[in-house]
């Protein structure tokens, strides 16, 4: 039996072939000789069907395969991961430092290159401090009257007083008055994070194994490379991504121009400021024209809101934290902060 014309579409039979001939056309011979049956075509494989049927359409199925798994993979390459830090900094607060480079969760400083002109924020004059150091930092000992539980109440963070390798102690008085310093300002339970109730705090040394933020003296340069360096500034900040308090020591050695000088308060500021981030708080304006700034306010950029809005109406910045609204504050240092006299 000759094969039917639907198990192969290019083949038809003689009469086919014939009735579509045109009238006058002559006819030929046929090639088969007449009662002998025709020889078995052999079948088309599967492709060779596949191509007879399809033509040249068939070609593109390969490369659209192919090309449909490279978008796949770019795709998935570029896909940021699940729970990454890809975005330009801490948004939960941030000190007076930087949400700076993609890898690292900072506070203070927005994405992206700015220049704003703030008086308020340049480094005051002052006295001399090493620019840069070794970028690794070494914990201050415990003392025998440091290290003890501050509060009752609330949960209990742990911390270290860390000092970078590389710096001129002759700028800051060394690390035990760096420590010191540290210590008493969060170990005041009336005006600082302990007087709120909510917190309770405790200094521990390197035998810790993990406390739960360093609190870290660091140079301009290392600070640069924590926190950013997208505003031209000097800065703190708070790295959730080292779980470091990061304190700039150009701000510890000469403090900021809304605290006139007074460099002990300043130091109070800094510490309670960035600390106040490690433990959640983010920032805030001034909401009484004239009276205390509150200690999570950038008062290291100033204390009228008009100039610290700049820095949040930017790429990265927290736009809805202060409003340009023309209040201006009095410096504070502490979360809870005391009558006069008292």
């Amino acid at each position: 039996m000759p094969p039917e014309a639907d198990d192969d579409p290019e083949f038809e039979s003689e009469s086919e072939a014939l009735g579509r001939r045109r009238t006058a056309e002559p006819l030929r011979a046929s090639w088969q000789p007449a009662g002998a049956t025709p020889p078995e075509r052999p079948r088309r494989s599967g492709v060779k069907k596949f191509t007879a049927t399809f033509g040249w359409r068939a070609y593109l199925v390969p490369i659209l395969l192919v090309v449909t798994a490279l978008v796949v993979w770019d795709t998935t390459q570029n896909a940021a991961p699940s729970g990454s830090d890809s975005a330009a900094g801490d948004t939960s607060g941030g000190g007076d430092g930087g949400a700076a480079q993609s890898s690292a969760v900072a506070t203070e400083i927005p994405a992206g290159e700015i220049r704003l002109d703030i008086p308020t924020a340049e480094l005051p004059d002052g006295g001399d401090y090493s620019k840069s150091g070794q970028g690794a930092w070494h914990t201050v000992p415990l003392s025998e009257d440091s290290g003890d539980r501050v509060g009752d109440a609330g949960q209990l963070f742990t911390y270290t007083v860390d000092v970078e390798d590389g710096l001129d102690p002759g700028s800051f008085g060394g690390d035990d008055v760096f420590a010191s310093t540290v210590e008493a300002t969060l170990s005041d339970d009336r005006k600082g994070w302990v007087g709120t109730g909510d917190v309770s705090l405790q200094r521990v040394d390197d035998s810790h194994p993990e406390p739960d933020f360093r609190v870290s003296l660091t140079s301009p340069a290392t600070t640069k490379e924590l926190c950013g360096d997208a505003i031209k500034y000097e800065a703190s900040c708070y790295t959730s991504a080292h779980g470091r308090v990061v304190i700039n020591l150009a701000r510890w050695v000469r403090g900021a121009k809304a605290f006139g000088g007074n460099m002990i308060n300043y130091q109070q500021y800094v510490v309670n400021h960035e600390v106040g981030h490690a433990l959640g708080n983010g920032h805030v304006g001034c909401d009484k024209d004239g009276g205390l700034a509150p200690v999570m306010m950038q008062q290291t950029f100033g204390v009228a809101n008009d100039y610290v809005a700049k820095l949040n109406d930017l790429p990265g910045g927290d736009r809805d934290a202060v409003p340009a609204d023309g209040k201006i504050c009095l410096p504070n240092a502490w979360p809870v902060p005391q009558p006069k006299g008292d």
